[in-house]
């Protein structure tokens, strides 16, 4: 004959030197369950050792043996002691008591806690994952405006050089720029001969404004630029003529 007294007491013992502060013994009146045997509550938290996740959902599975246990199941009873819904709840004993029938003729409280820590993680981690990632998408900073690219900054530089080619035709006397091809001189040679300081009253007197370059500014190619420079300069004059 089965001493099912002596078998669920030795359950209780080994699962109390396992779970230790996780494992108590209750009030009959606070457990949930019908029953005025010794009744016991287990915390339960995700499998995983994850403080995030545990820190948002935690269980607690509620037991008591009835008299032919573990040859019948046992009362159960689940409640959230964090983040956890109703309906989830429901689910979840649903799934314990399952199990629990299909276990029968052994002791299977801490077989029902293993399966417990298992729904929890799996049902709660891919909540957690999918909230972390929304967080993050609301950190990134979507700049604006149109986009740097080789050719839009290509383009740029050609506008930029451009104008200053222009700027600098504006300093420099008419003569210098109508002299012939053989004896014009380049920026940096006008520059050189007449010196900075007269640079700076002749800017003074056509734009009020001062323009500081430095000699790496000058280069040889900057005839083509200039040349480009007047050309406009006859176009536009021509055209002017033309509507007076």
């Amino acid at each position: 004959m089965t001493d099912y007294a002596q078998d669920q007491e030795m359950e209780i013992e080994a699962l109390q030197a396992i779970l230790m502060d996780e494992f108590e013994e209750i009030d009959a009146s606070d457990s949930g369950l019908n029953t005025s045997n010794r009744c016991f509550q287990i915390t339960i938290s995700p499998q995983e050792e994850d403080e995030e996740l545990t820190s948002q959902v935690l269980l607690a599975l509620v037991f008591a043996h009835t008299e032919k246990y573990p040859d019948e199941p046992p009362l159960l009873h689940v409640k959230s002691l964090r983040g956890i819904s109703l309906e989830l709840l429901g689910t979840l004993k649903q799934k314990l008591e399952e199990e629990a029938s299909e276990n029968l003729g052994m002791a299977m409280i801490y077989t029902l806690i293993s399966s417990a820590k298992e729904w929890l993680d799996e049902t709660f981690r891919q909540v957690v994952v999918e909230e972390t990632v929304v967080a993050t998408k609301d950190d990134v900073i979507i700049p604006h405006g149109d986009a740097v690219t080789v050719q839009t900054f290509v383009a740029w530089r050609e506008r930029f050089e451009a104008e200053l080619a222009l700027e600098r035709a504006k300093l420099m006397p008419e003569s210098a720029l109508a002299a012939p091809k053989e004896k014009k001189l380049t920026g940096r040679e006008w520059f050189e001969r007449k010196g900075a300081s007269q640079i700076a009253d002749e800017s003074e007197d056509e734009d009020d404004e001062d323009i500081d370059f430095d000699d790496e500014d000058f280069e040889d190619d900057e005839e083509d630029m200039l040349k480009h420079y007047l050309d406009e300069s006859d176009v536009s004059s021509h055209s002017q003529r033309r509507s007076d």
